[in-house]
């Protein structure tokens, strides 16, 4: 039985978040079972050069891990793009016809059993292919256990029932506190703008024969707890995080030499004395956001290390930061376009961390005990950063409810946030302290999350067989 080779075709959606867990994932399984193969269907977009990059060159020291590019197909219209959820599900039916044709290529012609689909949440309309062919389905949430306590409860509602920013708050089963509207998803407030979309993938879950979530359960037992409480259907969920890419190469756009000068800059200053402010591959702000926040680090006098998307340069420098903003900066901060998020996150000169609260953001500040300072833009993150604050307390509140488009933040209150942020006595970072502990202590041997891969194996395999 033991002999015999498995197989797991997985469908990772092509952004570069779902990416890098999705392939950490992959590696983690073949690493825990040496007979499984795993083959990832690759969805090319022209706008994704960087996450081609990033697969290929993830994949090359992985013999077990096979790589098969999907042909390409006319992506939806841009406008589509505003909302990614409707997006991207456009985008997957689209594919289905190739994916269906591919995975019958593979069943033909490999000599392993395709034991399990594993597909992005963005990619669970497959599951259709997977019924057909016989395959069963995991759902691979690159998100967390709260977020899909909110995509279960859609199915309380109506397809039309869109979110308002006036509804009373909610109660979802998942979360301990009431929910307010304002941190709910862009996408859960308007029909043609996603909660369709949201709503009609969320009724794919209980077609899987299971939820696999980048989490660890210490963070999220109520959660999990409560899903299973009140959901009958609720397929096992596998809490196997934090799946984080501790080896992660620099971005291939980035020249080595910067990333190296933004490491020696860290070296040279006191530990714990910087604040890394990174918005993640879609945030950026306009001009009078970029001002007001130069001048809250100026007024806090916080050392800082900036990931600006647009940087300033000798001929926009002075429309984008305040008079003289450079100058003053010398020694005290550094600019740059990009920054190797998690050797930043690891280096000991970085004591505070100001963040989009994209979740792969979280599960680093977790594991490295950096403290978030809560500015959501997109997606999820507003529920991400109301669960950091009201659900876990691990995290320092500037905004739960900001979203890309929003008032501008202005200084004092970005400066207040810094303060409290670097504040050491702040409890936010002896509870962190703790909760790093209890994140690396969940993927190692006989941890929570090492324990789970194996029942999720088990569970693939074992009805196999094999």
């Amino acid at each position: 039985m033991k002999n015999k080779k498995a197989e797991l075709i997985f469908i990772p959606s092509p952004g570069i978040g779902h990416l890098t867990s999705s392939l950490e994932f992959a590696k983690l399984l073949i690493n825990t079972n040496t007979n499984l193969h795993i083959t990832v269907l690759c969805i090319n977009l022209p706008d994704t050069p960087f996450s081609d990059s990033y697969i290929k060159s993830v994949l090359n020291s992985q013999p077990q891990i096979h790589l098969i590019d999907l042909p390409k197909v006319e992506p939806p219209s841009k406008e589509l793009f505003i909302t990614p959820p409707s997006y991207f599900k456009t985008l997957i039916e689209t594919l289905i016809p190739h994916v269906k044709a591919t995975i019958q290529n593979i069943l033909s012609s490999h000599s392993n059993q395709v034991v399990g689909l594993v597909l992005d949440f963005f990619c669970i309309s497959i599951v259709d292919v997977g019924t057909e062919l016989g395959i069963p389905s995991y759902l691979f949430l690159t998100s967390n256990v709260g977020f899909l306590g909110f995509m279960l409860s859609l199915q309380t509602r109506q397809i039309n029932d869109v979110f308002h920013d006036s509804d009373p708050e909610l109660l979802i089963p998942g979360f301990s506190n009431p929910v307010p509207s304002s941190v709910l998803p862009n996408s859960a407030f308007s029909k043609d703008g996603g909660y369709e979309a949201y709503y009609k993938l969320a009724e794919r879950f209980n077609n899987t024969k299971g939820i696999i979530v980048n989490t660890f359960s210490e963070l999220e037992k109520y959660a999990i707890d409560a899903l299973y409480d009140h959901y009958d259907r609720t397929p096992p969920i596998y809490a196997v995080g934090p799946l984080i890419d501790l080896k992660s190469q620099p971005n291939p756009n980035l020249h080595q030499a910067q990333r190296d000068l933004i490491l020696k800059w860290l070296d040279e200053q006191p530990h714990k004395s910087v604040v890394f402010l990174c918005f993640g591959s879609m945030g950026s702000f306009g001009s009078s956001q970029t001002r007001e926040i130069a001048l809250g680090l100026k007024h806090s006098g916080v050392r800082f290390l900036w990931a600006m998307r647009s940087p300033p340069t000798s001929n926009n420098e002075e429309k984008i930061l305040p008079e003289g903003f450079l100058e003053w900066m010398e020694g005290k901060g550094m600019i740059c376009e990009w920054a190797p998020q998690v050797e930043v996150l690891a280096h000991k000169a970085i004591g505070g961390f100001v963040s989009h609260c994209g979740w792969n953001s979280i599960l680093e500040s977790l594991w490295f005990g950096v403290p978030i300072l809560t500015w959501p833009i997109y997606a999820e993150q507003q529920l991400n950063a109301f669960r950091m604050i009201k659900e876990f307390g691990l995290a320092v509140e500037l905004r739960l409810d900001y979203r890309k488009g929003s008032d501008v933040l202005v200084a004092e209150e970005i400066e207040k946030g810094l303060k409290t942020l670097m504040d050491k006595d702040n409890v936010v970072h002896k509870k962190l302290q703790e909760m790093k502990e209890i994140a690396r202590k969940a993927v190692v041997n006989g941890g929570s999350s090492f324990i789970s891969v194996g029942k999720l194996i088990d569970n693939m395999i074992g009805s196999n067989s094999l």
